[in-house]
């Protein structure tokens, strides 16, 4: 498992969120809102959690 920052416009976070959830390689298991950067009212960061889809991990 993966734990990726995005940090952008809110339309790139979309875009790439997109992105990832079409890759079939990929499993998106969670997507945070987004919460705006300090000191700026254009970028914005969310948190993603991925996986390979095709792999289960071990507890």
């Amino acid at each position: 498992m993966l734990k990726v920052r995005l940090m952008g416009t809110k339309n790139d976070i979309k875009w790439f969120g997109k992105i990832l959830q079409r890759n079939p390689k990929i499993e998106v298991t969670e997507f945070s809102d987004m919460f705006p950067n300090k000191g700026t009212k254009k970028y914005y960061r969310t948190y993603v959690e991925v996986r390979k889809s095709n792999v289960k991990e071990k507890q």
